[in-house]
C-alpha cells in the first residue's frame, strides 16, 4: 500500500512539467501568428488613431485633441462623401450579386463546353486592376472609344461623349467598372455553392411537377443563401474600400463625383501632407467598417439560424 502512495506521489511531479510544456509549445505555435497581427494590424492602427489626435504634417505635429473629428463632424462636403460612399457601395455590391448570381446559374448548367466558359469568366478578375481599368479608360474616350463611337454609330448620341468628363456619367460608369472587376469572384462563390446543393432535392421536386424557376426559388436560394449573404459582406468591405477603380478613371473627379472615403483620405493624407487629418478620416472609416460588417454579421447568424447552418 505504501508503495502504491509513492508511486502515485512520484507520478504527479512529471505530470505538471509536461503540461507546463504543452503549454508554451502552445504558445510558440501562435507566437508568429501573433507578432504578424500585432506588427501589420495592431501597431499601424494605434498610430493612425494616436496621429489622428494631432495636426501631423511635413513641419511636425503638435496634439490638438478632438479638433479633427470636429472638423468632419461640421463638414457638410464630408457627409456628402460618406454618403456617396455607401451609395457605391450598395448600388455596386447588388449588381454584383444579382450578375453573379445569373453568372453562377448559366455556368451551372449542363451545357457543352462548360468548362471553357468557367475559364472565361476568370480573366476581369485575374488579371491586375489596373491593367482593366486601363482598357477602360479607352472604351469609355469620347474620341476614340468604343462605346462613343457605337453610341454614335446608332444614333443615340450626336458627337463625341466623354463619360468620364461629366458627374452623373462618371460616377456610374466608375461603378460599372467595379461590378465588371468583382463579379466574377462572386461567380465563382456561388458556383461552388450551388455545387453542393443534394441533387436528390432537385430531382424530388422535378417528380412532383416543379418547374425550373420553382426549383430556383424554392431549393438553390434557400441552400445557398448563407453563401449570399457572408459574400454580400465580403464584397460589402472590398468595394467600400475600393481606390484603384475609381483612382486610374477619374481621381476622384469630376468636381468630386466619385470621391470616397478612401479616395478623400488619401487625397488628404497623401496628397495634401495633412496626415493628422487624414488619420482622423481613416478611423472613422474603420469605425464605419466596423459597425456595418456586426450588423451584417448579426443578420448571418439569423440567416445561418434559419437555415441550420453552424
Amino acid at each position: 500500500m505504501a508503495d502504491m502512495t509513492v508511486e502515485a506521489g512520484a507520478a504527479a511531479p512529471t505530470t505538471m512539467p509536461r503540461r507546463l510544456s504543452e503549454g508554451w509549445f502552445a504558445w510558440a505555435l501562435i507566437a508568429p501568428a501573433m507578432l504578424f497581427i500585432g506588427v501589420i494590424v495592431a501597431w499601424p492602427l494605434a498610430e493612425t488613431l494616436r496621429l489622428s489626435f494631432t495636426d501631423a504634417n511635413l513641419g511636425g505635429e503638435h496634439w490638438v485633441g478632438w479638433a479633427n473629428y470636429q472638423a468632419l463632424w461640421d463638414s457638410s462636403p464630408f457627409a456628402q462623401t460618406i454618403g456617396r460612399t455607401f451609395y457605391w457601395m450598395v448600388l455596386s455590391v447588388c449588381l454584383k450579386l444579382i450578375l453573379g448570381l445569373i453568372g453562377a446559374t448559366l455556368l451551372n448548367a449542363a451545357v457543352p463546353g462548360r468548362g471553357l466558359f468557367r475559364v472565361l469568366v476568370m480573366p476581369p478578375w485575374v488579371i491586375p486592376i489596373a491593367i482593366g481599368c486601363i482598357g477602360w479608360l479607352w472604351l469609355y474616350n469620347g474620341h476614340f472609344g468604343m462605346l462613343a463611337g457605337l453610341a454614335q454609330r446608332w444614333g443615340l448620341i450626336g458627337g463625341p461623349f466623354e463619360f468620364l468628363a461629366y458627374k452623373q456619367s462618371a460616377f456610374y460608369s466608375a461603378i460599372v467598372t467595379d461590378v465588371w472587376v468583382g463579379t466574377p469572384m462572386v461567380s465563382l462563390f456561388f458556383l461552388a455553392a450551388m455545387q453542393g446543393v443534394s441533387r436528390d432535392l432537385y430531382e424530388a421536386a422535378w417528380v412532383d411537377g416543379a418547374g425550373r424557376w420553382y426549383r430556383f426559388r424554392r431549393i438553390t436560394i434557400p441552400q445557398i443563401m448563407p453563401v449570399i449573404v457572408s459574400m454580400a459582406l465580403l464584397s460589402a468591405i472590398w468595394t467600400f474600400n475600393s481606390f484603384e477603380v475609381i483612382w486610374i478613371l477619374t481621381q476622384g473627379g469630376p468636381r468630386g463625383a466619385t470621391t470616397t472615403l478612401i479616395v478623400d483620405t488619401y487625397k488628404t493624407a497623401i496628397g495634401n501632407y495633412k496626415f493628422g487629418e487624414g488619420a482622423a478620416r481613416a478611423v472613422v472609416i474603420v469605425v464605419l467598417l466596423a459597425s456595418f460588417s456586426l450588423i451584417y454579421l448579426f443578420f448571418l447568424n439569423k440567416v445561418n439560424r434559419k437555415y441550420g447552418v453552424k
